[in-house]
C-alpha cells in the first residue's frame, strides 16, 4: 500500500531520469514535484516555503547551477537538499554538505539506494523531531544532524575540539547509525601507544618480523573489518606512520611489518584530536593528510558554551553510575545543580562523569550536595558573596530554564508550560540571559 511519507522536490533535467524517478517515488507514497530548470525550482520553492520535506537536486542543470538552487533558496526556507552528482561533482557535493545540504549520491546509482537515502535524509532533516542522543542543546542537536548526514558515505571523518568534549562518543554513534553499525569499531588512541609499536598496533606483524615477534599480529587495521577504524590523538601520530597512513587511504590496502603481501583495507577511517593540525598554527601533521582525513569535519563545542546540556549529561551520567554500583545515591540536590551550572567544566563531559562517580563513590547522601561534586570549593561555598536581588533573580531565573530544558529534553513548549509561561516569554528569558533555542520541531 501506498503511504503518505512526505513531500519531494525533485529538480532533474534529464526527462527519462526524471519521469522514472517521479514514477518510482510516487509508488513508495511521496508526493513529487517535479522540475527540469532551476528558475523553475526556485519559484515553486519562494512561493511555497516550508511545504516541501526534501528536495533532490541534480548539480548540473541548463539554466543554472544546482549549488546557486540551492544557496538561494535556503534565504528563504531551511528545505534539506540532497544531491545527486555525477564522479566530476563530488568535490563540489562534499562541499555543499558542509555548508548544509543533508546528502548526496553519486550516479549511476540503483533506486534502492536513492530510496534509503531520502529515508536516512527524511529523518535527519532540521524539522524532524529525533530523540535527543548526544545532547540537548541546539549544538548537539545539529551534531547529531550532520552525523546523520555523513552516515551513509565512506569519506573519512575528523572530529575536533577540546579534551572531553565527547570526540569517541561522537564517533560510536556515527559507527552506530550507519550501514556498518554490524561490524567491528576499532578504537586506537595514538597518543596512549608508544611511538616505536604504534605501526605495529596498526598494521600487525608477520611471526619473526622483529625481536619478539613471537606469533603473527593482526593489526588495528585489520580487525576492523569493514566497519570503523577510530584514530583518537591523531595529531600525536609519529610523522614516518602518517605517511603509511596517507598510502593507505590513496591505495587502499597496506602490508604487515615483515610481509610483502598487500592486505585490502575496507573500514572507514574516522580520527580525533584536541590538537590544531591545520595551517600554520599547527602542530607539524602533514598538510595533504589533513586534507585527505578532513573531507568530512566535525568540530565540538565545549560545555561551558552549551550550558543546557549540563544537566541533561548530569543525569544520564548517573543513571549509568547508580545502575553499575552500589551507592546510597538517587539524586542530584537543586543546590548541586545551581552550583553545576555556575562551573565553567574546564574538563567538558569527562570531568562531569568523574566529578559524579567521585559523588557517588564518596557521599552517604540520597541527594548529592555540592561539596559533594566540588569539595575544593567546600570554604567558597559555605560564604558566597552577596550579590543584588536583581543579579540574584535572573540567576535563578536563568538556572530553572535551563533546568526545565534539561527535563524537556529540550522542547520549548513543554518547558514553558513547566515554567507557568508562554512560550512567547519563555523564547525572550531564553535571548535575555543567552540561552540558546532547543528542538524547533514543535507546533
Amino acid at each position: 500500500m501506498p503511504r503518505d511519507t512526505g513531500r519531494i522536490g525533485l529538480l532533474e533535467d534529464d526527462p527519462i531520469m526524471g519521469e522514472s524517478l517521479v514514477q518510482r517515488l510516487s509508488l513508495e507514497g511521496y508526493k513529487v514535484q517535479w522540475w527540469t530548470r532551476g528558475e523553475q525550482a526556485l519559484r515553486e520553492l519562494s512561493s511555497h516555503a516550508g511545504e516541501f520535506d526534501l528536495v533532490v537536486c541534480d548539480i548540473r542543470l541548463p539554466d543554472m547551477d544546482g549549488e546557486d538552487v540551492f544557496r538561494q533558496s535556503s534565504r528563504e526556507a531551511s528545505t534539506p537538499f540532497l544531491f545527486m552528482s555525477g564522479f566530476g561533482d563530488i568535490d563540489q557535493a562534499v562541499r555543499l554538505m558542509r555548508s548544509g545540504a543533508v546528502d548526496f549520491i553519486t550516479k549511476p546509482f540503483d533506486m534502492a539506494g536513492l530510496l534509503d537515502r531520502i529515508a536516512t535524509s527524511l529523518r535527519f532533516a532540521p524539522s524532524a523531531p529525533v530523540e535527543a542522543e548526544l545532547g540537548i542543546s541546539p549544538f548537539m542537536r545539529n551534531v547529531e544532524m550532520v552525523l546523520g548526514r555523513y552516515a551513509a558515505h565512506t569519506l573519512p571523518v575528523l572530529i575536533q575540539g577540546e579534551t572531553g568534549t565527547g570526540k569517541e562518543i561522537c564517533a560510536r554513534y556515527l559507527h552506530q547509525i550507519s550501514p556498518r553499525a554490524a561490524s567491528p569499531f576499532m578504537a586506537v588512541n595514538c597518543a596512549a601507544i608508544p611511538s616505536e609499536l604504534l605501526e605495529s598496533e596498526l598494521f600487525g606483524h608477520e611471526k619473526g618480523s622483529f625481536t619478539g615477534a613471537h606469533q603473527l599480529h593482526r593489526g588495528y587495521a585489520e580487525r576492523a573489518g569493514d566497519g570503523v577504524l577510530f584514530l583518537d590523538e591523531i595529531g600525536d601520530m609519529p610523522l614516518p606512520l602518517q605517511a603509511k597512513l596517507l598510502r593507505l587511504i590513496e591505495d587502499g590496502h597496506f602490508h604487515r611489518l615483515g610481509s610483502e603481501k598487500p592486505i585490502p583495507f575496507k573500514a572507514r577511517i574516522v580520527c580525533a584530536t584536541h590538537q590544531e593540525v591545520e595551517g600554520e598554527r599547527g602542530t607539524g601533521f602533514r598538510q595533504d593528510l589533513y586534507f585527505r582525513l578532513s573531507a568530512l569535519p566535525l568540530t565540538l563545542m565545549p560545555l561551558r558554551d552549551r550550558p543546557e546540556d549540563i544537566l541533561w549529561l548530569a543525569g544520564r551520567f548517573l543513571d549509568e553510575i547508580t545502575e553499575s554500583r552500589e551507592t546510597p545515591v538517587r539524586g542530584i540536590s537543586a543546590l548541586a545543580e545551581d552550583a553545576m551550572l555556575e562551573h565553567a567544566w574546564p574538563g567538558n563531559a569527562r570531568e562531569l562523569r568523574n566529578r559524579l562517580e567521585r559523588a557517588a563513590a564518596l557521599s552517604e547522601n540520597t541527594l548529592l550536595m555540592p561539596v559533594d561534586l566540588f569539595p575544593e570549593r567546600r570554604s567558597s561555598l559555605a560564604a558566597s558573596p552577596v550579590e543584588t536581588l536583581s543579579a540574584a533573580r535572573d540567576a535563578a531565573e536563568r538556572r530553572q530554564i535551563l533546568k526545565a530544558l534539561s527535563m524537556t529534553n529540550g522542547q520549548i513548549l513543554q518547558a514553558a508550560r513547566q515554567l507557568g509561561v508562554s512560550r512567547t516569554t519563555l523564547w525572550e528569558k531564553m535571548t535575555r540571559f543567552g540561552i540558546e533555542g532547543g528542538a524547533r520541531s514543535e507546533n
